[in-house]
């Protein structure tokens, strides 16, 4: 196969929120569609996308170019000599593009990129000063900005001798890598400056590259690329006082390039050397957690093995275990902590177990523990969790496989109003520029989308509202606009009968799922074992003051970073605030000493007078307690685990067989031990594992990779065909 001798150096992803159209994926296939050994990947202003897109174009035998679009405040000064005739331009923004050459130049432009969004004021567009330059251009390769750039612009004013000096400057910064960039989109500005850039780049020897700024796959999006820029920029599709891009801002084929350009060809054959320039991409790195500060010469497992026993035998006094009934408490802790150490995740513990203690210390609530981190011994011990592991058969394999090296993750919910003093208790031992929260972004979802788009064509709005009601609601998996479709066929009856809605649809589907804006984790946080942006791009969302890494949580990971969740549980905000108020009162309660089998408290939840009580408030959840009238905490346990899509339809039997009114039927005779306190209802995910050990001999460690499995609705084990479950 004949690969194509142009490469696309310009390319907007759907990253450049609200701007680009091409999704990661689909930019990889344009690129094997078209033959294209490489691309570029150049967002405006960020790098969100660089570690998916690197990952993703790698995989499919295409050399990944990272690189930055960025904008420049420009200079008033270059060298000493004044760059402007007057003052009106001092301010302006220039578009600078750079390329990431070697690994120097990928941590150079790491650095710019955060620089612009932590150094910029909330109501600016992130940019950096022409001065940040200095010390930052190592390893980077600059195409010139085309008629956005600093150099286009001085010359679309008729400033020529200050373009010079521009130039200049820039060849400075970027000595042997600045190339001077044509575009041909057909717009004046182009037209205008394309000779003065031939003239400059022959008079002072810089190269000339060819390209072309793809916004979007190609002609068959540009209306639909069209309207999301309405959408970003709240204008209607027919405002004359808009931006508009062209039907030529799409992903073009090598032919047309050089069609374009048959007059430089020059300037085509550059991007191919640029491409053979730029020899690195970011690839996924294996965690790196902070140090955690132990006390002596202990190391991090000799610390946390001795915290895990004193803390063992803390519980096991408290709740009176004592002579044999303490064996398999040892038994455990000890298999754990071999886990733990060989698996090389020690300093987790400690670090997660040092703030909850502050936390605990300063009298700010923390949960009991909840999710598959409650099946560890050694976290109950070090007070992570306060779930004794053993009494409610939760099993460790669940939380960290010893067959499956991934990284443990607890969920700690803490007070609300008070979450925050444990964070920046985090940030002041690890140092505020290695701890981060962590991006999100928002899509353009079905019934959004539709919004969206019926507004920018101008449609009235009751109109677009009834169409958009027709979309079946399920928060737990909304559906896509092609699955309303097939669902509610009032909608196609709409879509085929009236060409505006079908306009609606036609545009919606073809931006559905398109980022719109960014935000930050609820929860999660990072912390690193150095300084954030020597590794990682970080963002600053206006509306907090903590900085974020620019990659998502699946990527952040990518790149190694340890993500913990420090989740705000409003539930334990009013507890604490109850507890207080009946202290002034003259009574003392202790959360934990509440006993389990009061017989009021049941006959209450048996009444559904649950309003007010965390996840057993509901209107359905109120009409099932009425029937399962529970007696135990394990029915309540199973009651919440039952109460979702799927597993719902096993509460009837559970009730049943509780009241006697059907006996349970166990399957085999072997699991009656597994499924006996749930009537032969397998409810649990423990269950599952414990029944794959039973019935097939599987270890736990095995059992749990089944579980994953299962969760997955895949029958290949984490994606690898080595080993199917069928």
């Amino acid at each position: 196969m004949k690969l194509s001798n142009f490469i696309h150096l310009r390319v907007h992803s759907a990253y450049s929120l609200s701007e680009g159209a091409i999704k990661v994926e689909e930019l990889v296939s344009l690129c094997k569609d078209y033959s294209m050994p490489a691309v570029a990947l150049t967002d405006s202003g960020n790098l969100f996308g660089a570690l998916e897109f690197s990952l993703a174009a790698s995989k499919a035998g295409i050399q990944p170019i990272i690189g930055c679009q960025m904008l420049v405040k420009r200079p008033n000064d270059c060298g000493g000599e004044a760059l402007y005739k007057t003052s009106l331009e001092e301010n302006c923004f220039d578009t600078l593009v750079l390329l990431v050459q070697s690994q120097e130049g990928y941590r150079n432009l790491i650095k710019l990129v955060s620089k612009s969004f932590l150094d910029t004021l909330p109501e600016e567009q992130a940019h950096i000063q022409f001065s940040d330059l200095t010390g930052y251009t190592d390893g980077l390769i600059a195409l010139s900005g085309g008629s956005s750039g600093a150099l286009g612009k001085l010359l679309a004013e008729g400033q020529n001798d200050f373009s010079v000096l521009m130039l200049k400057h820039l060849k400075s910064l970027f000595p042997g890598r600045l190339y001077i960039e044509l575009m041909r989109h057909g717009t004046i500005d182009e037209e205008k400056i394309e000779n003065s850039f031939v003239t400059l780049a022959f008079e002072h020897d810089i190269p000339l590259v060819a390209t072309n700024d793809c916004f979007f796959s190609d002609e068959s999006m540009f209306e639909a690329h069209d309207a999301l820029m309405c959408i970003a920029e709240r204008k209607h599709i027919d405002d004359p006082n808009r931006r508009r891009l062209t039907r030529l801002h799409g992903f073009r084929s090598e032919s047309e390039m050089k069609e374009i350009f048959s007059d430089i060809p020059e300037a085509i054959d550059n991007t191919v050397v640029i491409a053979k320039r730029c020899a690195f991409a970011p690839q996924e790195h294996s965690s790196m957690l902070p140090a955690f500060p132990t006390t002596g010469e202990k190391t991090e497992a000799e610390q946390l093995r001795q915290a895990s026993h004193d803390g063992l035998e803390k519980r096991l006094n408290s709740l009176g275990i004592k002579g044999q009934e303490v064996l398999p408490y040892k038994t455990r802790i000890n298999f754990e902590l071999e886990v733990i150490n060989d698996m090389g995740f020690p300093g987790y513990f400690l670090i997660v177990a040092d703030f909850i203690q502050w936390a605990k210390g300063q009298n700010i609530p923390v949960g009991p523990g909840r999710g598959s981190g409650a099946g560890s011994v050694v976290a109950w011990a070090l007070t992570i969790t306060d779930l004794d592991p053993l009494k409610f058969g939760l099993l460790f394999e669940r939380f960290l496989n010893p067959e499956r090296v991934s990284m443990p993750d607890f969920d700690i919910d803490f007070c609300q109003d008070r979450r925050d003093e444990v964070i920046n208790y985090v940030k002041e031992k690890y140092a505020p520029d290695r701890v981060a929260q962590i991006i999100t972004f928002g899509k353009l979802q079905a019934k959004a989308v539709l919004r969206d788009v019926g507004r920018v064509l101008g449609m009235p709005y009751g109109y677009v509202d009834r169409i958009c009601k027709l979309i079946p609601y399920n928060p737990a998996n909304p559906p896509s606009l092609e699955e309303a479709l097939k669902i509610e066929p009032e909608l196609v009856t709409l879509r085929d009968g009236d060409e505006q809605v079908s306009r609606l649809f036609d545009i919606g589907l073809k931006l559905e799922g398109l980022y719109r804006h960014a935000s930050t984790h609820a929860a999660g946080l990072v912390i690193g074992d150095q300084r954030l942006d020597e590794f990682v791009p970080l963002y600053q969302d206006p509306r907090s003051d903590m900085a974020a890494t620019q990659f998502s949580m699946k990527y952040a990971e990518a790149a190694g970073l340890v993500k913990f969740d420090f989740l705000g549980l409003k539930t334990l905000t009013v507890l604490d605030k109850t507890i207080n108020l009946i202290q002034e009162s003259g009574f003392n309660v202790d959360l934990d000493k509440i006993p389990l089998n009061d017989t009021l408290t049941y006959d209450m939840l048996g009444g559904g007078d649950t309003v007010g009580v965390f996840q057993l408030e509901s209107t359905g959840m109120r009409d099932v307690l009425k029937q399962m009238k529970p007696d135990c905490f394990e029915d309540i346990i199973a009651l919440v685990a039952l109460y979702r899509p799927g597993p719902m339809d096993n509460i009837p039997r559970y009730i049943a067989c509780k009241h006697g009114y059907e006996e349970p039927d166990y399957l085999h005779p072997e699991l009656e031990e597994i499924l006996k306190e749930t009537f032969g209802v397998i409810i649990y995910q423990e269950q599952v594992m414990e029944i794959a050990k039973v019935l097939s001999g599987y270890s736990l460690g095995n059992a749990d990779l089944l579980r994953r499995a299962m969760g997955k609705k895949n029958k290949k084990r984490n994606g690898s065909p080595k080993k199917c479950f069928c």
